[in-house]
């Protein structure tokens, strides 16, 4: 194996286990052990936990900017795409109802923290939050389109806390569903199909 390819493994393996058990809680030992790695191929790659949370920062955003490019790529409609970034609270739900949101979850422990790189977690947010901006202004509403953006982030990192606090599936769909309900009436014109309201 190369040592990009070393390196690669340590990153996402980190990126689990930050998610999974917190960034504090998680140690060197515990990402080499995950990796079956000696201590010395570990710091050959990485010095500090700093540098690792750095490398696992640049990988989320990077991942984020791929999903989000495919989006852009795949599907014609600002409105469905927009729809796709809630339904990730649907294809995530088992890890979301386990550990949370992996971006909230990130930002507040690293904010509670005040450690140097919580501004550079939070750029995870201000991505999903230009993005989304995008997508509603070519749906019409440039005027607010940042308020509107800013409203889904504030309602799926909602449904994302309350579904890890009660475990509950079924209000995550149910939320999903009032997402894509309230979508269609902010943008009446956009071909989306009828809205499926909660009961």
């Amino acid at each position: 194996m190369s040592a990009n390819e070393t390196r690669q493994q340590i990153v996402e393996a980190a990126d689990r286990l930050f998610y999974e058990r917190g960034f504090e809680a998680t140690s060197f030992a515990d990402i080499a052990r995950e990796l079956g790695l000696s201590r010395g191929n570990f710091y050959y790659h990485f010095k500090t936990k700093d540098e690792i949370l750095d490398a696992v920062i640049r990988h989320r955003l990077e991942t984020t900017r791929d999903m989000l490019d495919a989006w852009e790529r795949d599907i014609r409609s600002p409105a469905e795409r927009i729809r796709s970034f809630f339904r990730i609270l649907i294809a995530n739900r088992t890890r979301i109802m386990a550990h949370g949101c992996p971006v909230g979850t990130l930002c507040n422990e690293l904010a509670k923290l005040d450690h140097a790189a919580k501004a550079d977690a939070a750029r995870l947010f201000a991505l999903f939050r230009s993005w989304l901006s995008g997508q509603f202004s070519a749906l019409g509403r440039a005027a607010d389109a940042d308020a509107l953006a800013l409203h889904v982030l504030m309602r799926s990192q909602g449904v994302a806390t309350l579904a890890t606090a009660f475990h509950d599936e079924r209000f995550i769909r149910r939320e999903v569903a009032d997402l894509e309900a309230w979508l269609h009436d902010q943008c009446p014109d956009a071909s989306l199909p009828p809205p499926r309201r909660s009961p």
